[in-house]
């Protein structure tokens, strides 16, 4: 694996998966962005409350990340999420549905940490697995 794929692996795993938040702090740098659903979220600070808010709305969510391609300082990988819907955080009541979702995400890191990331992550199927979304006919 190579340093990319495992500081990659690492935010999944410590940060989404786990909770711990703390691992932000060694893994992004102080001006990290976030290019997604959400517009742009700047900072660790404010990535630190988006994963708190996910992991409040879906507690038990949990990500499989896989299908590396790195390409000097960027990174591109997929990500499987699945979870369930048991609490508010994200601006709607809990629904209680799970949901499972694919998407593709690509990020730049910079002296081995996350300085910018891209992806709609998955929202659309999410909102419409959850029944907060219609689904397209």
């Amino acid at each position: 694996m190579t340093d990319a794929k495992a500081v990659v692996q690492r935010m999944f795993d410590e940060i989404i998966n786990k909770g711990d938040l703390d691992v932000v702090d060694e893994l992004f740098a102080e001006n990290y962005m976030d290019h997604g659903p959400m517009g742009d979220v700047p900072g660790r600070e404010a990535f630190k409350t988006m994963v708190g808010q996910w992991r409040s709305a879906v507690p038990d969510v949990h990500c499989e990340v896989g299908n590396f391609i790195v390409d000097g300082d960027n990174v591109a990988w997929l990500v499987r999420t699945t979870g369930t819907h048991t609490g508010d955080g994200l601006g709607f009541p809990a629904t209680g549905k799970s949901f499972e979702t694919i998407s593709a995400n690509i990020g730049r890191l910079a002296d081995g940490r996350a300085v910018e990331h891209w992806a709609e992550q998955g929202m659309f199927p999410f909102l419409v697995q959850i029944g907060i979304v219609p689904a397209p006919r």
